[in-house]
Protein backbone atom coordinates (compact mmCIF):
# COMPACT_ATOMS: atom_id res chain seq x y z
CA UNK A 1 0.00 0.00 0.00
CA UNK A 2 1.18 3.54 -1.25
CA UNK A 3 1.60 6.38 1.50
CA UNK A 4 0.49 9.88 0.89
CA UNK A 5 1.80 12.93 2.71
CA UNK A 6 -0.75 16.02 2.35
CA UNK A 7 0.19 19.37 2.45
CA UNK A 8 -2.70 21.65 3.19
CA UNK A 9 -3.25 25.51 4.50
CA UNK A 10 -6.42 25.89 5.10
CA UNK A 11 -10.00 24.51 6.41
CA UNK A 12 -9.05 21.04 4.69
CA UNK A 13 -12.59 19.55 3.08
CA UNK A 14 -10.12 18.26 0.43
CA UNK A 15 -7.52 16.60 2.81
CA UNK A 16 -10.71 14.96 5.03
CA UNK A 17 -12.49 14.15 1.43
CA UNK A 18 -8.91 12.23 0.16
CA UNK A 19 -8.49 10.68 3.90
CA UNK A 20 -11.77 9.30 4.13
CA UNK A 21 -12.00 7.71 0.46
CA UNK A 22 -8.37 6.67 0.53
CA UNK A 23 -9.50 5.04 4.41
CA UNK A 24 -11.86 2.81 2.05
CA UNK A 25 -8.61 1.49 -0.70
CA UNK A 26 -6.13 -0.98 -0.83
CA UNK A 27 -4.34 1.42 -2.93
CA UNK A 28 -2.97 4.02 -0.68
CA UNK A 29 -3.34 5.59 3.28
CA UNK A 30 -2.90 9.02 4.02
CA UNK A 31 -0.38 8.48 6.61
CA UNK A 32 0.23 12.52 7.88
CA UNK A 33 -0.69 16.07 7.16
CA UNK A 34 1.48 18.60 7.15
CA UNK A 35 0.22 22.45 7.65
CA UNK A 36 1.70 25.25 7.50
CA UNK A 37 -0.86 27.14 9.04
CA UNK A 38 -1.15 27.10 13.03
CA UNK A 39 -4.74 28.21 12.75
CA UNK A 40 -5.76 25.65 9.89
CA UNK A 41 -9.28 23.82 10.66
CA UNK A 42 -7.41 20.92 9.29
CA UNK A 43 -5.66 20.32 12.15
CA UNK A 44 -9.55 19.65 13.54
CA UNK A 45 -10.31 17.50 10.94
CA UNK A 46 -7.29 15.03 11.56
CA UNK A 47 -7.81 14.77 14.88
CA UNK A 48 -11.33 13.49 14.08
CA UNK A 49 -10.13 11.45 11.41
CA UNK A 50 -7.59 10.13 13.67
CA UNK A 51 -4.78 11.04 10.79
CA UNK A 52 -1.55 12.53 12.44
CA UNK A 53 -0.94 16.35 11.40
CA UNK A 54 1.76 18.49 11.95
CA UNK A 55 3.27 22.29 11.78
CA UNK A 56 5.98 23.59 9.61
CA UNK A 57 7.46 26.62 8.84
CA UNK A 58 9.24 28.25 6.11
CA UNK A 59 12.26 27.62 7.27
CA UNK A 60 12.35 23.68 7.92
CA UNK A 61 10.63 24.16 4.36
CA UNK A 62 12.59 25.85 2.57
CA UNK A 63 16.19 26.59 3.60
CA UNK A 64 17.12 23.07 5.98
CA UNK A 65 15.97 19.67 4.86
CA UNK A 66 13.34 18.90 7.82
CA UNK A 67 10.28 18.49 5.34
CA UNK A 68 12.06 16.78 2.49
CA UNK A 69 13.57 13.84 4.81
CA UNK A 70 10.22 13.90 6.64
CA UNK A 71 8.57 13.01 3.05
CA UNK A 72 11.23 10.67 1.71
CA UNK A 73 10.43 8.68 5.15
CA UNK A 74 7.00 8.99 5.52
CA UNK A 75 5.41 9.44 1.78
CA UNK A 76 5.43 7.60 -1.65
CA UNK A 77 3.36 10.50 -2.72
CA UNK A 78 2.56 14.16 -2.12
CA UNK A 79 -0.30 15.84 -2.37
CA UNK A 80 -1.35 19.39 -1.96
CA UNK A 81 -4.89 20.36 -0.74
CA UNK A 82 -5.12 23.78 -0.20
CA UNK A 83 -1.44 24.34 -0.17
CA UNK A 84 -0.50 27.71 -0.45
CA UNK A 85 3.19 27.82 -0.51
CA UNK A 86 5.23 27.03 -3.62
CA UNK A 87 7.06 23.93 -3.35
CA UNK A 88 10.82 23.86 -3.00
CA UNK A 89 12.85 22.42 -5.95
CA UNK A 90 14.56 19.96 -3.79
CA UNK A 91 11.09 18.64 -2.80
CA UNK A 92 10.34 18.35 -6.70
CA UNK A 93 13.11 16.59 -7.25
CA UNK A 94 12.68 14.00 -4.70
CA UNK A 95 9.66 13.29 -6.05
CA UNK A 96 8.97 13.48 -9.63
CA UNK A 97 5.97 13.60 -10.84
CA UNK A 98 4.30 12.45 -7.66
CA UNK A 99 3.40 15.56 -6.14
CA UNK A 100 -0.15 16.49 -7.37
CA UNK A 101 -1.85 19.17 -7.02
CA UNK A 102 -5.71 21.10 -7.81
CA UNK A 103 -6.43 24.06 -8.49
CA UNK A 104 -9.80 25.66 -8.92
CA UNK A 105 -9.87 26.87 -12.34
CA UNK A 106 -8.94 25.50 -16.20
CA UNK A 107 -5.45 26.01 -16.30
CA UNK A 108 -3.56 27.89 -18.01
CA UNK A 109 -6.55 30.25 -16.75
CA UNK A 110 -6.63 32.01 -13.29
CA UNK A 111 -3.36 30.07 -12.12
CA UNK A 112 -0.10 31.91 -10.36
CA UNK A 113 0.77 33.02 -7.26
CA UNK A 114 -2.08 34.71 -5.73
CA UNK A 115 -4.38 32.89 -7.68
CA UNK A 116 -6.52 30.66 -5.36
CA UNK A 117 -10.25 30.10 -3.39
CA UNK A 118 -12.50 33.10 -4.10
CA UNK A 119 -9.68 34.78 -5.70
CA UNK A 120 -10.14 32.50 -8.32
CA UNK A 121 -13.65 32.85 -8.39
CA UNK A 122 -14.10 36.31 -8.42
CA UNK A 123 -11.84 36.47 -11.64
CA UNK A 124 -13.65 33.83 -13.28
CA UNK A 125 -17.15 35.83 -12.43
CA UNK A 126 -15.43 39.44 -13.54
CA UNK A 127 -14.39 38.45 -16.41
CA UNK A 128 -18.16 36.71 -17.41
CA UNK A 129 -16.47 33.03 -18.07
CA UNK A 130 -19.22 30.24 -19.75
CA UNK A 131 -17.50 27.60 -17.68
CA UNK A 132 -14.94 27.01 -15.00
CA UNK A 133 -13.90 23.87 -13.49
CA UNK A 134 -10.79 22.26 -12.07
CA UNK A 135 -7.57 21.35 -12.74
CA UNK A 136 -5.43 18.62 -11.21
CA UNK A 137 -1.89 18.71 -12.03
CA UNK A 138 1.70 17.78 -11.44
CA UNK A 139 3.97 19.87 -9.06
CA UNK A 140 7.04 21.71 -10.63
CA UNK A 141 8.69 24.56 -9.74
CA UNK A 142 5.88 27.30 -10.77
CA UNK A 143 2.79 27.96 -10.05
CA UNK A 144 0.22 26.09 -11.68
CA UNK A 145 2.36 25.10 -14.31
CA UNK A 146 3.13 21.48 -14.14
CA UNK A 147 1.63 18.97 -16.36
CA UNK A 148 -2.20 18.51 -16.29
CA UNK A 149 -3.59 15.56 -15.48
CA UNK A 150 -7.14 15.61 -15.53
CA UNK A 151 -9.82 18.57 -15.46
CA UNK A 152 -13.42 18.44 -15.04
CA UNK A 153 -15.89 21.44 -15.88
CA UNK A 154 -19.10 23.23 -15.05
CA UNK A 155 -20.86 25.76 -16.37
CA UNK A 156 -21.72 29.15 -15.29
CA UNK A 157 -25.10 31.24 -15.47
CA UNK A 158 -24.79 35.04 -15.26
CA UNK A 159 -26.88 34.71 -11.85
CA UNK A 160 -23.79 32.62 -10.46
CA UNK A 161 -22.11 34.70 -7.40
CA UNK A 162 -18.21 33.69 -7.10
CA UNK A 163 -20.12 31.64 -3.50
CA UNK A 164 -22.03 29.87 -5.86
CA UNK A 165 -19.32 29.26 -8.54
CA UNK A 166 -17.19 28.16 -5.52
CA UNK A 167 -19.68 25.57 -4.53
CA UNK A 168 -19.63 23.72 -8.08
CA UNK A 169 -15.91 23.93 -7.76
CA UNK A 170 -15.94 21.96 -4.77
CA UNK A 171 -18.29 19.54 -5.86
CA UNK A 172 -15.97 19.26 -8.96
CA UNK A 173 -13.01 18.63 -6.59
CA UNK A 174 -14.44 16.32 -3.83
CA UNK A 175 -16.03 14.07 -6.94
CA UNK A 176 -12.67 13.39 -8.59
CA UNK A 177 -9.57 14.48 -6.50
CA UNK A 178 -9.41 11.11 -5.04
CA UNK A 179 -10.33 8.90 -7.71
CA UNK A 180 -7.54 11.00 -10.24
CA UNK A 181 -4.72 10.71 -7.14
CA UNK A 182 -5.40 6.99 -7.38
CA UNK A 183 -5.66 6.76 -10.66
CA UNK A 184 -1.88 8.25 -10.66
CA UNK A 185 -1.01 6.02 -7.85
CA UNK A 186 -1.95 2.93 -9.88
CA UNK A 187 -0.26 3.82 -13.15
CA UNK A 188 3.37 4.04 -10.66
CA UNK A 189 3.08 0.91 -9.81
Amino acid sequence: MKRIVILASGSGSNAENIIKYFQSTQTAIVTHVLSNNEKAKVFDRCEKLGVDASLFDKESFTKDDTVLNFLQVEADFVVLAGFLWRVPAKIIEAFPNKIINIHPALLPKYGGKGMYGMHVHKAVKENKEPETGITIHYVNENYDEGAIIFQAKTSISSEDTPETIAQKVHKLEYEHFPKVIEEVILQNE
